[in-house]
Parts: C-alpha cells; structure tokens; sequence
C-alpha cells in the first residue's frame, strides 16, 4: 500500500505541475455538455449517459470520522460526488472551500459528498484534526490501506472527483472539480 501512495503522490504532483490529471473513460457512447454557467470558452464536462453507465468499483468498510464505517452500497438510492484526496496534498485542501460551498447549495438533493482520504497510517490523527480545524462536512472517509477503490478507478492523481449515481454507476470517473463551474452543470445535467 505505502508503494501505492508513493506513487500516488509522486504523480499527484506531476498532475498539479500540469494542472491535468489522468483518466480513463472506456465508454464508447459519452454526452458532452457546454457549460453556460462559466464565461470561459465552452468548456465541456463528459458523462456516461444511463445506458452506457458502468457500475463504480466499490469501497467497503472505511472508517468514517463520525464514527463506525461506510460502504458504497450504504448510499444506494443518492448521487455520490467523491472526492479523493490527501492531508499532504496542497491542491486537494486548495478545493475544500469549494467543496463546502456547493455541499451547502446542493443541500437537500439526493446527493452524497464523500471525501476519501489516502492519507498513510502516521497521518490518521492529521487527517481527524484537518477536518475539525477545517470544519469539513460530507462523510469524511479514512481508506486505511485499503487501494481496491483507488486501483478500480486507476486514480494516477488526485484530487480526483468522481459522480457516481443513484444505482451506484458511474456517471464521470473524472468529474469537474469544486472550484469548476462545470461541476454545477455536471449536476444539472443528472438532474440534481
């Protein structure tokens, strides 16, 4: 796992240098939406449309900072904006204000944000005082070694988003990011 995360990070960088990161969209038959909201040219987001959508690789049992765990299959029936990131990761604690800010205007709608930290064992308490000094909301997520989730999206950098639907597939393995008016297209889109 710790080769993981080294990795994990190693690249994260590289990612942030480039402020590209990688992703992996196999789906043949993708939506490209404009984005009306942004004054930016055009941007575009990608999603699955539901026909094309595969089920998302799943997490299992991680720690949540409210206490006892959470599972993918426990948010079945809401959209699930995850957000995987990292203590020692400047770009990723960069998005928080975004992330709080659109969980509060998305409030109330059948959707779910979860932060998944990859933070190593020697960070846990850093990852717990984070959140509290930060007063992060969402369902605050501790991996704790486990890479299934992060190796089934093939996750080279992070932050790394990912909207996943009601049924628990897959709508953008590479969603927009917080600070991204695109993301609020994006949840339009799916009709949040």
């Amino acid at each position: 796992m710790k080769k993981i995360l080294t990795l994990v990070a190693i690249l994260s960088i590289i990612a942030c240098k480039n402020k590209e990161i990688a992703t992996d969209q196999t789906a043949t038959n993708e939506t490209s939406i404009s984005n009306e909201d942004n004054s930016e040219a055009n941007e575009k987001v990608t999603l699955l449309t539901k026909g094309d959508r595969k089920p998302s690789p799943k997490f299992v049992n991680y720690e949540n900072y409210k206490g006892g765990t959470t599972s993918l299959d426990d948010l079945k029936g809401k959209y699930v904006y995850v957000d995987v990131w990292a203590t020692w990761c400047p770009p990723c604690r960069a998005e928080i204000p975004y992330l709080k800010k659109i969980e509060k205007e998305f409030h109330g709608k059948n959707i779910a944000f979860v932060s998944i930290s990859l933070d190593e064992d020697s960070a846990h308490e850093t990852w717990k005082n984070m959140i509290a000094d930060k007063e992060m909301g969402g369902i605050q997520l501790y991996a704790g070694g486990d890479s299934e989730f992060v190796q089934g999206y093939r996750i080279q950098g992070i932050p790394r988003f990912i909207l996943i639907d009601d049924e628990g597939n897959i709508v953008n393995a590479n969603a927009p990011r917080p600070s991204e008016a695109a993301l609020k297209t994006l949840f339009k889109s799916v009709g949040l």
